[in-house]
Order: C-alpha cells, then sequence, then structure tokens
C-alpha cells in the first residue's frame, strides 16, 4: 500500500526570526483509510511488541531541527525512529527526524523547512513540523501534497529561556491529535532485513560525513551502536543509532537566498549515486536509486546480473546526505 497525504494543512504564524511562515487558509485534508495492523515499524523494521501488532490512525511526523551550536540543546531525538541529515545554506546542515513509534512532549528548536523535505518525507506520506518556509518552498510542499504544521499550530511553543529563533518546540503528543485520521500505513522507509545477511564489507571504526567546509558529522562505533561525537544533543538524548547511510547526492540552487543573503541549496534526492552503509563496525559499499520524489531509497550492490538488494539491518537510522561536490565521507 502506498501512503499519500491528500491534502495540506496551512497554518499561518510567526517565523520568528527564521523564514516567515506562509499565510493560508486551512485546507481540506481528506479522511484516511483505516490503517492495518503493522507486525513490524515502518521506519525501523523491527518487531512490534506486545501481542505483535500496532495500529496509529496519524502520519508520521516530521521534525524539521536546527543543527547548529545555536541548537543546544537539542531536545526529543532519543525517541526518534529515524533521521535525515541536510545541507542547508551557509554550510551547516538541518535535521528532519522521524517519529512514529513514541513521541516527546517536547522537540526542537524546531526550524523551517526546504525543497529536499520533499523526497525526504514523501515516500511514508509524513507530515512536516516547521516554523515556516518561504513562498517558494511552501508552494512547492503545497503541490507535493503533503501536510505541514506551522507555528501557531496547537502544540508549538516559544521557551523563552532561549533565544529566538532557536527556541521554538513542540509537543508532538499534541500534534499527532490534530493529525489523526489523515494517513495510511505507511511503507517500509528502506528494505529492512537481518544484521546476518548483511555483505561483509570491511571495518570502519570511526567515520566522517563532511557536508562543507564548516560542517563535519562526526561518528564512532561502540558495542551499543553509534555514538556522534559532535551532536548538539542533550545529554542522555541523543539518537540511538544503530546503522548510518551515507548517500552522495548531487546539490543544486534553489533559486533564492535566505534572509540573510545566503544562496539556500536543494539535494536532488532522485536519480542514483553511492551509498555506503555502516553497521556494527563495518561498512558495505553500494549504489542507491530513487527514480521519483515519492519512490523510496533502494540500496543495491554489485552489477548487471550479479547485482543485488542490500538491505539495511533493523534499527534506528540515520542517514546522511552529502554532497557529491564540496562533501566528503573520511573513514578512520
Amino acid at each position: 500500500m502506498t501512503a499519500v497525504v491528500s491534502g495540506s494543512l496551512l497554518l499561518a504564524g510567526c517565523g520568528g526570526g527564521d523564514e516567515p511562515a506562509a499565510e493560508g487558509t486551512p485546507a481540506q485534508v481528506a479522511e484516511g483509510t483505516s490503517l492495518e495492523q503493522l507486525q513490524t515499524w515502518p521506519l525501523t523494521g523491527e518487531r512490534v511488541g506486545g501481542d505483535g501488532t500496532a495500529e496509529k490512525d496519524r502520519p508520521v511526523l516530521v521534525v524539521k531541527m536546527d543543527n547548529t551550536s545555536s541548537a543546544a540543546p537539542q531536545l526529543g531525538l532519543s525517541q526518534a525512529d529515524l533521521v535525515v541529515e541536510e545541507l542547508v545554506e551557509g554550510g551547516s546542515t538541518r535535521l528532519a527526524a522521524f517519529f512514529y513509534e513514541s513521541l516527546p512532549d517536547k522537540v526542537g528548536p524546531v526550524r523551517s523547512m526546504r525543497a529536499t523535505d520533499i523526497g525526504i518525507v514523501q515516500p511514508v506520506g509524513a507530515a512536516v513540523v516547521t516554523s515556516g518556509a518561504a513562498s517558494q518552498t511552501v508552494a512547492r510542499v503545497v503541490d507535493a501534497g503533503i501536510t505541514f504544521f506551522n507555528e501557531g499550530a496547537p502544540g508549538m511553543s516559544r521557551d523563552t529561556a532561549r533565544v529566538a529563533p532557536y527556541n521554538l518546540f513542540d509537543d508532538l503528543t499534541v500534534t499527532a491529535q490534530e493529525a489523526e485520521g489523515k494517513a495510511a500505513r505507511p511503507d517500509d522507509y528502506l528494505d529492512w532485513g537481518s544484521a546476518d545477511d548483511l555483505p561483509e564489507g570491511r571495518p570502519a571504526a570511526a567515520f566522517s560525513a563532511v557536508f562543507s567546509g564548516g560542517h563535519t558529522t562526526d561518528w564512532r562505533a561502540t558495542p551499543d551502536g553509534y555514538v556522534n561525537d559532535n551532536t548538539y544533543a542533550a545529554d542522555g538524548d541523543e539518537f540511538p543509532a544503530q546503522n548510518v547511510l551515507v548517500l552522495r547526492v548531487q546539490v543544486g540552487d534553489a533559486g533564492y537566498t535566505d534572509p540573510a543573503g545566503n544562496p539556500v541549496p536543494e539535494t536532488d534526492l532522485t536519480g542514483s549515486g553511492a551509498a555506503t552503509l555502516f553497521h556494527d563496525g563495518r561498512m558495505v559499499e553500494a549504489t542507491w536509486t530513487k527514480p521519483d520524489l515519492g519512490s523510496p531509497i533502494e540500496l543495491t550492490t554489485g552489477t548487471g546480473k550479479a547485482e543485488e538488494t542490500l538491505e539495511v539491518p533493523a534499527g534506528h537510522t540515520w542517514i546522511e546526505l552529502v554532497p557529491q561536490q564540496g562533501g566528503d565521507l573520511t573513514v578512520g
């Protein structure tokens, strides 16, 4: 079943120093079909606990989070199912944190959407929690049929102990109530499998995803998974990564600048490119393909008749969208 959000919810609000939220009236959002009971979680591939089934009458919620020192400490990442890190203007990055299995009551700092997010969230029909977006981005997100919640929506508030625009947070338990009935059961985000079936690959105890001259995300393998050595997450609230998937991507110009005059980049998350999957201290090289923005990411190893699907071991996965030009992947 393909998950589709069949309408867009526009909630106007102030961007608080970020891109201004787009003005608009609430659009009709079609009622979603009843969900199939889940045997495994679509964002991790892990089996559902308890009686082995679960049902959620709401879409996956994706929170756009700041990923600079100004955001520290980030809250809520420990409850995310999956995270995608993307390049934004000025050489810094932002996170698209996916929540489905559990919902934190305070997550953020929440920042603005980018057109790159369409290809990130559309495969699972996710709704986006955002501070706002540039008008060009809003038009494209609406055209893609993606539901989003701006500042001003129930559940969002400013933390007066922090400085704007790094002080907007969301209570996802409230946002989830607003999104109820607006989605079908999401498809799996990746092809999930078992670590026992993963190709042997090569040892990789540490590696770095270089996004620009100004930002690198450093990872280190431990017995419990991967540690992000330069995370901005609050102590004890770090994302529990069992896998890190690095995709080399083409990055172009989104066609506008941010309020500071910096050109806004746009990642082209279609086509194909090199991929590297890190799991349990080893790395497996592969190729990623994605025919269109709504298609899932597919991973393969080998070429021609020897090409095989690469399944990602079930678990929490962090995806790095590293630019082909200006970015790098270094393995130590």
